[in-house]
């Protein structure tokens, strides 16, 4: 047996006291200069109780988290219910309704009567605004009566309208704040509550920025900025990975041939000094095309992609469904994005009287279908709908009702009131069925 030596051992002891007081030290100087200001900031720690909980018992507590629990329960078994959403598959989402219980007063479902722009052929159409609840601006009545698009439950409804349907991405009509559209009130505060119900949903948002008053190169730089830095960062705010790896949002922009190519190059152009382009609010921005010379230009303004907007199949160049083969393939040799917008009808002779040339019949559904089955033989980049719910030119796609009053509604008997959900539904699976084939 090896021979104990008292001297290294005492030695030794005194090394370990020693690492022990400086450990002791240096723990005590990082708590007190640690970025975190307490445990519940470190991931993995609990949180401290909340003011509100310390002043409730626990049994209070212990009853309040249940409710969230079955809340959290309830909303997952309902969104097993729906199919997935297809993020492809986008619909232009309209704010601007309103009635006097939650807006004190009705906004569009009391639309004007418009007069054509031919005083003598205007002469012969009534003229006038619609009287709700009965009276309203639209050819059919939607199944949630004159709602306001401020109301919760109304956005509630809706979000599990589009999940029922498929729809991935709404593409909200938005005019900045203090501005609106000429038969409405300002919109943009109704943004933030669409964005929290979407998020519960798991349906994004995209901007569909309408030609507000002034728009131009410089404004719209300022209002896509505004738009990134307050929705930028929510998890429902819609963004697309591009061919080049960058996670980019997508603006519609409606009548962008307002302004000029030129004017547009100024934004959208990379050689330009005061672009957009490889800053913090670059996008995939998205021209409206109406004539065939707007392809030119499109392309020279230096946006990125097309859509046609327009549910009626004639009413332009763009929107007319036999053109959408060579549309896709300017866009091909362009890099251009092409979306091609698809509806399931039109007739706006509630706000427009004279305006029947442009009405197109649902035909039970058979109209919307043929333009699905057209927009997918183009096989475009996205399909955009027209419309969820733009009642004043009956493109909606949201549920009807009948209604017997003294306005004549159309209705979509002998159909159930959730038809073109359905359609919608179904056209949904068949179009990512087709990515994957494209994509093999």
């Amino acid at each position: 047996m090896a021979r104990f030596k008292r001297k290294p051992c005492i030695t030794l002891i005194a090394l370990v006291l020693l690492i022990l007081a400086i450990t002791v030290f240096l723990s005590e100087l990082i708590s007190r200069d640690s970025p975190f200001s307490s445990p519940a900031d470190i991931k993995g720690f609990p949180k401290p109780e909340s003011q509100e909980n310390r002043n409730k018992k626990p049994e209070e507590i212990k009853m309040s988290s249940a409710a969230q629990s079955d809340k959290d329960a309830e909303l997952e078994a309902t969104l097993r219910k729906f199919p997935p959403p297809n993020y492809y598959l986008h619909a232009f989402y309209y704010t601007w309704y309103g009635n006097p219980k939650i807006d004190g007063k009705y906004i569009h479902w009391d639309h004007p009567q418009l007069p054509h722009w031919d005083v003598k052929v205007a002469q012969g159409y009534p003229q006038g605004r619609h009287s709700p609840p009965d009276d309203i601006g639209a050819n059919f009545y939607p199944a949630l009566g004159v709602y306001s698009s401020r109301d919760p439950s109304v956005i509630e409804a809706h979000m599990q309208q589009l999940r029922t349907a498929a729809i991935g991405v709404i593409a909200v009509s938005w005019y900045p704040p203090n501005m609106k559209d000429d038969n409405g009130d300002s919109t943009d505060d109704i943004v933030p509550l669409l964005f929290e119900v979407a998020h519960k949903y798991h349906i994004k948002v995209a901007f569909h920025i309408e030609p507000y008053k002034g728009r131009d190169e410089v404004n719209m730089f300022t209002n896509v900025k505004y738009i990134i830095e307050k929705y930028g960062e929510h998890p429902a705010f819609f963004k697309y990975l591009t061919n080049t790896g960058k996670l980019l949002p997508l603006f519609y922009v409606y009548d962008s041939y307002l302004l000029n190519s030129e004017q547009w190059a100024k934004l959208l152009k990379h050689t330009e000094t005061n672009s957009i382009r490889d800053t913090p609010y670059d996008a995939i921005f998205i021209a409206l095309l109406v004539e065939e010379k707007d392809k030119r230009d499109i392309l020279t303004a230096g946006f990125d992609g097309v859509y046609t907007y327009f549910a009626t199949n004639g009413f332009s160049y763009g929107s007319t469904q036999r053109n959408w083969a060579s549309i896709k393939a300017f866009c091909e040799d362009n890099n251009l994005m092409f979306i091609p917008s698809v509806g399931p009808g039109y007739i706006d002779t509630s706000i427009r009287p004279w305006n029947f040339q442009n009405t197109r019949n649902r035909i039970n559904g058979k109209y919307y279908e043929t333009s699905l089955s057209a927009a997918l033989e183009a096989r475009p980049d996205f399909i955009s709908i027209t419309s969820f719910n733009e009642w004043h030119e009956g493109t909606q796609i949201e549920m009807a009702i009948p209604k017997t009053s003294q306005t004549v509604y159309l209705d979509y008997l002998p159909n159930k009131p959730s038809i073109y959900l359905e359609i919608t539904r179904k056209w949904a699976a068949i179009f990512s069925g087709e990515r994957r084939k494209w994509q093999e």
